[in-house]
């Protein structure tokens, strides 16, 4: 893994307003993500985990502080990044080809290029044979990887998952975990993950940064020096549950 950042989050501050009223939603957070490193945020609701990744996204202007990708200042520029927010967000009136297409179309791909790339990329996603499924006609895990492969389909090393599996039952997600894992070996994206789920993201991390409380502050950065690839029985090793404990203190503020 190269040691070259790919992206660097840097005393980032930002606030809501609501009205007159003024909430604090992120203190001098600092991260960063090296290429082709998975690395989670962890922390409670309200801690400004989502709110990481727009900054990041360039969807929103951090107060303070800087946002930097491949050595360069972006702070609150929208740029291209692959952002997958909590919800699958597809269209209900398109296929999952159409669908999973549009960051290529919108790229100005010829349209039977970017179905042909849409394809090829079906098997990948255990998705073969549904391209011309309607999103209502596809289970909650195949949805959650149509989503997946189109934030792929997006030109960037840099993917930016909020939560992707939060909404899927249990035995869902944990097959989920499994076949992410896959993905990424396979793609050595830089992976920043937003979870609440402390398993989750010793699972599936290199590194895990926790968050306290709003307004979220760096409470942790915990390196996860578990081998590679991973199997679920990991689980149950010691190891993780040393993890397990530093990180719940972590999240309780010891």
């Amino acid at each position: 893994m190269s040691s070259i950042n790919k992206l660097l989050i840097d005393k980032v501050s930002a606030t809501y307003y609501s009205g007159e009223q003024r909430l604090a939603v992120l203190d001098n957070i600092s991260l960063h993500v090296k290429k082709g490193e998975f690395v989670a945020v962890l922390g409670p609701s309200g801690s400004g985990k989502s709110t990481i990744l727009k900054i990041a996204a360039g969807l929103l202007k951090p107060d303070q502080g800087q946002v930097i990708i491949n050595g360069l200042d972006i702070t609150g520029q929208p740029h291209l990044v692959g952002y997958m927010p909590q919800q699958d967000l597809l269209f209900p009136w398109k296929t999952l080809r159409q669908n999973a297409a549009l960051p290529l179309l919108a790229a100005k791909s010829d349209k039977k290029e970017a179905y042909a790339r849409v394809d090829e990329m079906l098997p990948v996603f255990g998705l073969q044979g549904f391209a011309n499924y309607y999103p209502h006609q596809l289970s909650g895990g195949m949805r959650q990887r149509a989503a997946l492969m189109r934030t792929m389909l997006i030109e960037s090393n840099l993917m930016l998952l909020d939560e992707p599996f939060a909404a899927l039952d249990a035995l869902t997600r944990e097959s989920m975990q499994d076949w992410l894992l896959k993905i990424w070996e396979r793609f050595k994206r830089s992976v920043l993950f937003v979870t609440h789920s402390i398993d989750e993201a010793i699972y599936l991390s290199d590194r895990i940064y926790v968050i306290s409380e709003q307004p979220g502050r760096n409470a942790l950065e915990q390196l996860i020096a578990l081998p590679r690839p991973r199997a679920k029985a990991i689980l149950a090793s010691r190891e993780f549950t040393l993890y397990k404990q530093i990180l719940i203190n972590a999240l309780a503020g010891n």
